[in-house]
């Protein structure tokens, strides 16, 4: 005895059709208020978060906002002001370095003048300038040394500033003497010619020496002769050795009381 399956029964394709149609209409979006509500906000976010990466995205100031500008503003003039005031602090410690400096080179170039100064009067430096030079011809013992002390006098108060007689320097501690019939300037002896050179104005030396009744007529008068020439540069190069002081001390200067 055989058995049978029965055929299934026929497929209406329209029925099949039907079912796809209908989930299909169920998968769209229905367009009511909450899609429209959804889909703005969804659209606004988009919007912020790419907003937010380009701007994050970029350098500089255009990111900042306006207080922050204010404040870097405000920070820029503060340190303007400062690095102005540090500039002024040096340039006015420079230039107090600068009179400071100036100041003291004054000072010391006054000082050697002084000192060279009193090395000349003092015979302890040679000298040279303009000025004369006298020289004496004759016989020993025509000459005295009363006119010789004259001549030195009449040359020192023409302004000469340094005298040599001979191989002698004549300085404010000189003394001129007579000794056998030779005259003698401190230790040191002369011979004839005798020869002097004085540094000075050469025109006031050269009168003061010949004017009438002066040294040169006097010397004549002796029997002696006696040459003024004046020179553009002469050289007195004797030295003098100055003495020791056993007795005299410099006062000391007082010094500034306090206020």
């Amino acid at each position: 005895m055989s058995s049978t399956t029965p055929p299934p029964p026929p497929t209406d394709p329209t029925r099949q059709e039907s079912g796809w149609s209908r989930l299909l209409e169920a998968a769209k979006p229905r367009a009511n208020r909450k899609t429209a509500v959804a889909t703005a906000l969804a659209l606004a976010l988009g919007f912020a978060v790419a907003t937010q990466v380009q701007a994050t995205g970029k350098q500089g100031l255009e990111s900042l906002r306006t207080t922050d500008l204010v404040r870097i503003l405000d920070d820029q003039t503060s340190r303007n002001e400062r690095l102005d005031l540090e500039t002024r602090r040096l340039q006015a410690t420079r230039d107090e370095l600068v009179n400071g400096s100036s100041k003291d080179e004054a000072a010391v170039k006054a000082a050697t003048e002084r000192l060279n100064q009193l090395r000349i009067l003092a015979g302890t430096v040679k000298a040279t300038g303009p000025g004369i030079t006298m020289t004496i011809t004759g016989q020993p013992g025509q000459v005295t040394y009363p006119t010789l002390l004259d001549l030195v006098q009449e040359l020192r108060d023409a302004g000469a500033e340094a005298i040599q007689i001979g191989t002698a320097r004549v300085v404010a501690q000189s003394y001129i003497a007579e000794h056998d019939g030779a005259l003698y300037v401190d230790n040191t002896k002369l011979t004839l010619p005798y020869t002097i050179k004085a540094v000075g104005d050469g025109d006031t030396l050269q009168a003061a020496m010949n004017f009438p009744g002066g040294i040169v007529e006097t010397i004549r008068q002796q029997g002696a002769e006696a040459t003024v020439t004046k020179a553009p540069s002469v050289l007195v190069d004797a030295l003098q050795q100055p003495p020791t002081d056993r007795y005299a001390r410099p006062v000391p200067s007082a010094s500034p009381s306090a206020p």
